[in-house]
């Protein structure tokens, strides 16, 4: 959805870190009673329904992760020029495949298939090079309102909530647009 409305209305989507539970630990945590509950009650329906839409598998993820590393070896992949390669990779192996995002194996194998030096990327990320960075980036996003993910900020004024139908990111384009002309 993203690369269609990439093409459509010649948008530039950069992801950014943002921690939904910043007090994961490192190694996750067993998923709440309450998000337990929610999903028994059917809450992830409509994200498998757009999945489908896009001709993508949706699997629930079985834990709380930390993705501080996953951040982290982004902003390596950003630097490299593969970030949204790289963000796509990861998405795919945590929702579709159910795989753990603060694993190594997990993010060295994205890496290669991204094209990165995966080993290069496990060094420089456990060096700490983007730690400041992506902590400084997680903050802004609170400094401007962030609460959830996905949250898409567009011209840094206006944002969209959540997973949302490619009819609403097209009505808020189409709005924006609007209002930039008038």
């Amino acid at each position: 959805m993203v690369e269609k409305l990439e093409q459509e209305y010649k948008i530039e989507v950069e992801w950014r870190p943002y921690y939904l539970r910043p007090d994961t630990p490192p190694e996750g945590k067993d998923l709440p009673d309450y998000i337990k509950q929610a999903r028994a009650n059917g809450s992830e329906e409509r994200l498998k329904m757009i999945a489908e839409m896009y001709g993508m598998d949706f699997r629930s993820t079985e834990r709380l992760y930390n993705t501080r590393l996953a951040h982290e070896a982004t902003e390596y992949a950003r630097e490299h020029g593969k970030a949204n390669e790289f963000h796509h990779i990861v998405f795919r192996k945590v929702y579709a495949e159910g795989a753990d995002p603060s694993a190594w194996n997990v993010l060295r194998s994205a890496a290669e298939e991204a094209g990165l030096d995966a080993v290069d990327m496990q060094q420089v990320v456990e060096a700490g090079k983007y730690t400041a960075d992506v902590a400084s980036q997680v903050q802004w996003a609170q400094q401007i309102g962030v609460t959830g993910v996905p949250t898409y900020v567009i011209n840094n004024k206006y944002a969209i909530v959540g997973a949302q139908p490619y009819e609403v990111f097209k009505n808020a384009l189409t709005q924006i647009s609007k209002d930039m002309r008038g």
